[in-house]
This record gives C-alpha cells, structure tokens and sequence, in this order.
C-alpha cells in the first residue's frame, strides 16, 4: 500500500527470506500449531535465556493469560501506568480486577514510577505490570524490593523491548511472566501473535494448559503419534499461534540483533541532531544499556495539545509522518473514573511526538527530519 510520507513512521523488515519461510510451511502441509511454534518457542528462550516460552496469537492474550495463572480475582487492585497501549490494562479488566494507574518518573524517564507505586499499595493490592516504553527498562531492582516486601506479583508487558538488556538480564525475564507481541509495526513483525515466557515451571504448565482449550495434548501431538487422546483439565482458550506465522517469526528473529544495532545508530544520529534542541525533552537519555529502540519519542517544553497536533500537522506536510506513544488510557471512556493525579502523564500524552524509527532510516533522512523539526519549532 502506498504511503503520502516519503519518511514513514515505520518500515516492515521483510523480504524474500519471509516469503520463503511461508512457502515452506505451506507446502509442508502442516499449518496451525506445529513444528514450526515449537522451533520459534526454542530459539525466543535462548534468545533470552528464558527457561520456558510459549507462542502464542497476540500480546493481549499474553497478559491475559499472565494475570489468569498468576490467580487475580475479581476485585483485585493491579499497579500499571496509564501510558501505554490500551490492551495493557483491558487484560486487568479481563479477569475481573481493578487498574489503579500510576504516574511515570518525569519527561526524561516515561516509565513507571518506583517511588510512587509504593503511595498506591493498598491490601488489595496483588501485583504490578510494568511497561518498558519505546524498549527502555523500567527501575526493576526498585520494583522487585517493592514486589518482595508486599508479596506482589510482576508482569512485564516487553511488547517494546525483545533483547533489551537490565543489568545484564533482557526485559521479560527479570518478573514473574514477561509477554512480548509480534504485531506488524513492532521489533519481531507476524502480522499478528506474541510470546510468553516464565522461569517458573509451574506457571509454564499452566499457561500451556490455558492456551489451548485446557486440553492435555494438542492435535499436532497427536498427529505424530505422541498421542492418541486427550482430557480437558481446565477452563482454557483458543490462544494459539500458528505455523505459517511462526515461521515468519523465527526469520525474524534471525535479524533481530542486526536490526537493533540499525536502530542504536539511528537513534545516535537523533541525539546528535537533536541534542542542543532546548525546546525538547529527549527520554532515555541517560540509559546506556542495549536496548530495543521500538520508537523515538521527544516532547516538546512549554507546550500543549493543540501546538503538538500543529507541530505534527507540520511535519506531516514536510512528507514525514509521526505518531503519539500514547494517548493516555485514564482519559478513555471506559477508564475516565480514575482519580489519581497523573500529571507527568497528562503532560506527555499532550505533548510527545514519535518520529520515525527503523533500522534503515538513513543519515540523511534524521537529518531532514531534525532540521524540519528546528524550522517548526
């Protein structure tokens, strides 16, 4: 599909490895869950040094799943930002249990405040989602002493983060349960799927269980002869992947790291582009980590909706196209009966821009766009 930008958001990182990954699968007769998932299953674990991964059809089911056998209940109070994508705490409401949002740290760290989960613990509290915006990590070694000391769960939501690095660890793996996705626009592209992953072996049997139905052995299983019937345990869902997509994912994963050194030195080339721009706040720019690069937010000093939607309507006409990472989810209908005070989190959601990331973003093109970016402002 044409684009009107000559500078997209996002470029898809395929070509004709994924073409024939998907032919191969095809051809071999074996489409659903299969080989293919398992072989993703294992290379994702090693990836991370993960002890158990699980495919799976999106990120969504993932931490509905994560919640699910992490056994919150119905009138549960779950700690999560409300700057995020809205599936993060649609999952909370999946199972019955109440979001109690919290505030992120400022404009230089968009991720969750330490600090200011501990003002929210209540005796209903039973656990925490943290986010790690853009694929930068959130302050774990804060939320785990919180999680130990108030006998708290954690679900990392690393949809943004597939190989980043927190001292030493890649992000899903240092809580309980870390849930990835693979929509079209992320790091690792299926379309549609996700992964979960876990070094608890309990917790892992448990989600295989819930992925499929609460079925104790799958048809592929049984297609192969490792089985020829199966019993349900448990009330499960149809959260499966499938091998068409699975094969496209492990081609991705093959280029994974690559691309993620691409988009370290695209985002090197923003920040000296960018660096001396005193009308903006660069986030992360203390965080010397590896890490993903998912997107390249600014936000603008001084400012308010109206200016940033005339700076992005701009920008717009230079053939560069931008996005907001997010519109915050307290504001949404459904959310909008929340009471805490989010002010940091009022003020990005006004005032964030996201400038194109991809690993074959070039020099010249940051260059353009920084340079439309000062004219503007």
């Amino acid at each position: 599909m044409s684009t009107p930008y000559s500078i997209p958001l996002f470029k898809l990182n395929f070509d004709e490895r994924e073409e024939a990954a998907v032919l191969a699968t095809i051809r071999s007769k074996w489409i659903s869950m299969g080989p293919k998932c398992e072989e993703l299953e294992s290379q994702f674990q090693k990836l991370l040094n993960a002890k158990h991964a699980l495919s799976l059809s999106n990120c969504t089911d993932a931490l509905h799943l994560a919640l699910k056998v992490l056994d919150i209940k119905e009138g549960d109070e779950i700690i999560c930002p409300s700057l995020t994508f809205v599936a993060t705490v649609n999952s909370i409401k999946y199972v019955g249990a109440v979001p109690v949002f919290c505030d992120v740290n400022s404009l230089e760290d968009l991720n969750i405040s330490a600090d200011k989960i501990r003002l929210l613990i209540t005796p209903k509290t039973k656990a925490i989602i943290v986010v790690h915006l853009a694929g930068f990590p959130c302050e774990m070694d804060e939320i785990l002493k919180i999680a130990k000391e108030n006998n708290l769960k954690i679900i990392e939501d690393a949809c943004h983060s597939p190989l980043s690095e927190y001292k030493g660890q890649k992000t899903g793996t240092i809580g309980d349960i870390g849930c990835f996705s693979f929509f079209s626009n992320k790091n690792i592209s299926t379309g549609e799927g996700g992964m979960i992953v876990t070094q608890n072996e309990e917790l892992y049997k448990r989600l295989k269980l819930l992925r499929s139905h609460g079925m104790t052995s799958m048809s592929y299983q049984r297609a192969s002869g490792h089985a020829t019937t199966y019993d349900v345990v448990e009330l499960g869902y149809n959260y499966r992947m499938d091998d068409i997509r699975a094969s496209i994912g492990i081609v991705q994963l093959e280029k994974l790291q690559h691309d993620l050194e691409k988009r370290a030195i695209v985002r090197n080339n923003y920040l000296k582009n960018l660096g001396n721009l005193k009308s903006i706040v660069i986030p992360f720019l203390s965080n010397d980590a590896f890490v993903s690069n998912y997107i390249m937010p600014i936000i603008l000093l001084n400012s308010n909706a109206e200016n940033r939607d005339s700076v992005r309507d701009r920008l717009h006409e230079k053939g560069i196209q931008t996005s907001v990472h997010y519109p915050a989810i307290h504001r949404f209908s459904i959310y909008n009966a929340q009471t805490n005070k989010l002010p940091i989190t009022d003020y990005v959601t006004d005032n964030e821009i996201t400038l194109p990331m991809f690993g074959d973003l070039s020099e010249t093109e940051v260059e353009y766009i920084c340079q439309s970016l000062r004219e503007i402002l």
